[in-house]
């Protein structure tokens, strides 16, 4: 006969067996929903970074004030874009909408620093003939100058002279509105290329009609070659690529990993000495092919003497 003291005890081991079956239900039911959760931050996250973090083009705007500006100059309106890496994350379809950006905010100057076509990237004389036809529709009344980055080849220089672009190349130009007072223009050629020339390039102070108080813009690729300029020679605006401001961004600690050319300089913007300098997220993308916190960008400054 079976006495009470063992029914409770059964009756008791059953209740704990049943607790531990909602336990073990509960405990796989959290795993499954932290699985499902985990998959989903993955899938927005991939999405984020190779779809709409690469295509939403931001346009940045600034107004440089320096006093050097000629009067003349006053709301020049110039466009800076770089790093077009065309066969990555950019193609004919994006390379419209760059050109429908530019052109909508009616730039006097555009100036392109480097990195036309990805390195890894064949470019057909069809495609180049409809990547020509696009850069072509670039309206600047004042002129559209480009420098080369390390990737760029022998289908750079093509490409340009062909879209009525000016190429700098350890030179200058000095750009004149209503036939006043000129503003300096310096484009030095690829620091990673072993080609720039710094001497070369700003070779209008060394002349002895050149006026030391022109305000002067710099072109550069890569940016790492900033202090040189600054210490021996008056730049007012830096203007450069490469870096793509890091492409993949933590916030409040900035980019996860510094390329060559860009080690020092690597983000949005710098107030060195008596310079600004500005260095594009580029357009396109190189690398890992995909961007976390740093979106494509164009910059777009006005140029104010006051």
């Amino acid at each position: 006969m079976v006495t009470r003291e063992v029914l409770n005890q059964n009756k008791q081991q059953k209740i704990i067996e049943e607790q531990q079956r909602e336990t073990r239900k509960k405990i796989v039911i959290f795993i499954l929903k932290l699985i499902i959760v985990l998959i989903t931050i993955f899938f927005l996250l991939y999405f984020y970074t190779t779809y709409s973090s690469t295509t939403s083009i931001i346009v940045k705007e600034k107004r440089i004030i320096n006093e050097k500006i000629p009067s003349n100059f006053n709301g020049i309106k110039i466009i800076h874009f770089s790093d077009l890496h065309y066969g990555t994350t950019i193609f004919e379809k994006e390379v419209k909408k760059i050109v429908n950006l530019i052109n909508e905010r009616n730039p006097d100057l555009v100036l392109f620093t480097g990195d036309l076509i990805d390195q890894n990237y064949s470019l057909s004389s069809k495609k180049q003939e409809k990547l020509i036809a696009q850069l072509k529709k670039i309206n600047a009344n004042l002129g559209k100058y480009a420098i080369m980055g390390e990737e760029d080849e022998k289908n750079f220089t093509t490409i340009f002279n062909q879209s009525d672009f000016t190429i700098l190349n350890n030179d200058y130009e000095l750009i004149y509105k209503d036939n006043s007072q000129p503003i300096l223009l310096i484009g030095l050629a690829s620091l990673l290329q072993e080609k720039r020339d710094i001497d070369q390039g700003y070779r209008y102070f060394k002349e002895p009609t050149a006026n030391k108080n022109i305000f002067t813009i710099s072109l550069l690729h890569e940016p790492d070659s900033t202090n040189e300029i600054i210490n021996h020679y008056p730049t007012d605006l830096i203007l450069a690529g490469h870096s793509h401001n890091g492409t993949i961004r933590i916030p409040f600690l900035g980019a996860i990993k510094k390329i060559k050319g860009a080690q020092e300089y690597d983000q949005e913007y710098y107030n060195l000495k008596n310079s600004q300098l500005y260095i594009s997220s580029g357009l396109g993308t190189n690398g890992p092919g995909f961007r976390l916190f740093c979106h494509p960008s164009i910059n777009f400054f006005r140029l104010s003497n006051q």
